[in-house]
């Protein structure tokens, strides 16, 4: 399985920016893909996942009525969209899959390091600027 990220740039506060991911090799659709984020001098922690099979999506408190996760054109095909950022928002974002994971995996991932996904991309910079 391989996992790709992209999309990440200087974005002015209050701006949009879209990310993308592709993951390739996953078997079925039994799987969530999720977005990651780590700041300097923070832990890295999940803020929006998306169940495959079903397509129910799930976000943190922070970026909940801002950020979108959605199903791409593509197959496996993941995108974050981002709106109204704000510069805490700031970070390198990671894409992520995990295998056999689906509601029960969004839910107990997010807030975490996402400890059961177990494909990475190697991750896309956001910079919000004021």
């Amino acid at each position: 399985v391989e996992v790709v990220d992209s999309g990440g740039e200087v974005v002015p506060v209050g701006g949009s920016l879209r990310l993308t991911c592709i993951a390739s090799g996953l078997p079925n659709d039994e799987y969530a893909m999720a977005w990651f984020r780590q700041s300097p001098g923070k832990e890295r922690e999940g803020d929006s996942c998306l169940a495959w099979k079903d397509g129910q999506t799930y976000y943190t408190d922070p970026v909940k009525g801002r950020f979108t996760v959605s199903r791409g054109n593509g197959n496996n095909t993941l995108i974050l969209q981002m709106n109204s950022l704000k510069p805490e928002d700031t970070a390198m974002y990671y894409c992520a899959a995990g295998y056999r994971l689906g509601r029960i995996g969004c839910t107990s991932n997010l807030d975490s390091p996402g400890p059961d996904f177990g494909y990475w991309g190697r991750g896309t910079q956001v910079t919000v600027s004021t």
